[in-house]
């Protein structure tokens, strides 16, 4: 494969498919209300902070993709409410016409039969230089440990800071951001906030929601939260801030 990696605002024929590329993303994470203020635009008003890669052996076939957005930060420490704060911040600057001061990393996908191959370490690597030619200081992160769905139940403030023998994170993602250059920086506790009905969260992961309490879910980094009688069950998902100074 011979990859190229441009802004989406460099292969705009991309845009009608930039959404179409066979990926391992969860159903319930699709369904992030937040997320709209954000997807709605990205291939119009954040065509320069979106990147695509493409095999050149085989023009016009997507490999990856990955999102940033641009905001202006307000003061204080990064938001508990990580992914979630920057799509809204994202969003509020990009109507009121404001000056972004800010940009974070929103994801990177990979086409699903490429995933392991190192496509992801590529991809971050563009992000962080795109943000650099952009004008930015740093990459800002609400990163999602790709291993911690094999422990939901581990608290997210022991599981980001857990260590290898040799310093560097136990989780890989968290690992690959490390060896770019990231540093972990704290826990976002409520990230990603996926509300829905018993009925939606039946369609979206084929389980039965049939019992109140926390349900552990595939490919999810915490129990959902279930409540029969009030039919509707809510997912909360932790990530980890990570700084990345350009």
């Amino acid at each position: 494969m011979t990859l190229r990696i441009t802004t989406l605002a460099e292969r705009p024929d991309l845009a009608d498919t930039l959404w179409d590329m066979p990926n391992s993303w969860p159903e319930f994470m699709l369904n992030d209300p937040i997320a709209g203020l954000y997807y709605g635009h990205a291939t119009s008003d954040f065509a320069d902070y979106v990147l695509v890669a493409v095999d050149d052996e085989a023009p016009g076939t997507l490999v990856a993709r990955a999102c940033t957005v641009p905001f202006a930060r307000p003061g204080g420490d990064l938001p508990d409410d990580g992914w979630d704060a920057v799509v809204r911040w994202g969003g509020a600057t990009r109507r009121r016409g404001g000056v972004p001061d800010a940009i974070s990393a929103l994801e990177i996908t990979i086409r699903e039969d490429l995933q392991g191959g190192g496509l992801s370490s590529l991809m971050l690597a563009a992000m962080r230089d795109n943000a650099a030619k952009l004008g930015f200081t740093e990459l800002l992160a609400p990163v999602r440990p790709n291993q911690k769905h094999l422990e939901p139940r581990t608290p997210m403030a022991e599981y980001a800071f857990r260590t290898r023998e040799d310093g560097l994170p136990y989780d890989a993602w968290l690992r690959v951001h490390v060896r770019a250059g990231g540093k972990i920086v704290k826990v976002a506790p409520r990230s990603m906030v996926v509300p829905g009905t018993l009925a939606e969260w039946r369609a979206w992961t084929g389980l039965p929601f049939d019992r109140s309490g926390p349900v552990e879910v595939p490919k999810a980094l915490a129990p959902v939260h279930v409540d029969l009688d009030q039919d509707h069950a809510v997912y909360v998902e932790p990530n980890v801030w990570i700084s990345h100074p350009l």
